[in-house]
């Protein structure tokens, strides 16, 4: 899977190190707690797996949770007065120390779904909803497991495709706007393929070469791919993701609860065959 923000970078100067606390809340914290902080945050690494220390991890990576949450709970004993040993003690011992092995199914939350690319019957008791990212390799390698499990669950399952390009991968909102503009002609999965066949050069000009194979009428589909309606489409799409949680793609929904795991059939069929059996589970209030 492709993770949001996750850069590569293992190390930062003593500098660059104190400017990564500068989104941190220090206030009321005298220049000595905030040196306590900055010594504790510098040493310890950050438990999300990125090879870097928690100081850093707060700037190179803004929505991990676990560099976030331990800076919270670091600064939060410091500013009550605690010594640097038991502000230490309070991370080892808070939630944020280790990393959470997520549920299979999380809590379902509600999607909107309407005007959205779907396939399958409309009236299927299962509803996948993907999260994809036409640049992301992960979601292309996602693509024949996906048609597997339609083929497999011919009557059972429907999918819903909605878009969210990574600002990591520089075509892919340009390829999102492309697979949208081909909607408004009724060829989107004609373009699905043809871009995830093409994900090695999504320029403007080969998704043009691409179009105009898939038969669409060039003058309009132009007007689209550059229209407002299409774009803030594509914006709409990844603001229901943030909302609905996503955090990098491909990301499934079943029934509305997100998956974490491999998106292969033989792993998804024994969850999808228990969740044939089970009523359909409702949206979280307020959701």
């Amino acid at each position: 899977m492709t993770i949001l923000w996750r850069w590569g970078a293992t190390a930062l100067c003593g500098v660059c190190a104190a400017i990564a606390l500068s989104a941190q809340d220090l206030s009321g914290l005298t220049a000595a707690q905030k040196a306590t902080v900055q010594k504790i945050l510098d040493s310890r690494d950050c438990p999300c797996g990125c090879s870097m220390k928690v100081a850093v991890c707060r700037t190179a990576d803004p929505s991990c949770s676990y560099s976030a949450g331990l800076a919270d709970v670091v600064v939060s004993a410091i500013r009550k007065g605690k010594t640097e040993a038991q502000a230490r003690a309070e991370a080892d011992a808070s939630k944020w120390a280790h990393i959470q092995p997520p549920k299979t199914l999380e809590d379902p939350v509600a999607i909107p779904v309407a005007g959205a690319p779907e396939t399958g019957p409309a009236d299927a008791p299962l509803t996948l909803v993907e999260f994809s990212d036409f640049q992301c390799p992960y979601c292309a390698a996602a693509v024949p497991q996906i048609r597997s499990i339609l083929g497999a669950y011919p009557k059972q399952v429907r999918l819903i495709f909605k878009q969210f390009p990574l600002q990591t991968h520089p075509q892919a909102d340009l390829a999102a706007a492309a697979a949208v503009a081909a909607q408004k002609q009724g060829k989107f999965w004609q373009m699905h393929d043809a871009l995830y066949d093409s994900q090695d050069d999504l320029s403007r000009k080969h998704i043009l070469v691409l179009a105009q194979k898939a038969g669409l009428n060039m003058q309009q589909f132009e007007d689209d791919l550059d229209s407002t309606e299409v774009r803030e489409k594509v914006v709409r799409d990844v603001q229901d993701g943030d909302k609905a949680g996503v955090e990098g793609t491909p990301t499934l929904f079943i029934n509305g609860q997100r998956y974490n795991g491999a998106i292969n059939l033989q792993i998804l069929k024994p969850l999808l065959d228990t969740a044939l059996k089970q009523p359909a589970p409702k949206p979280s209030p307020g959701s």
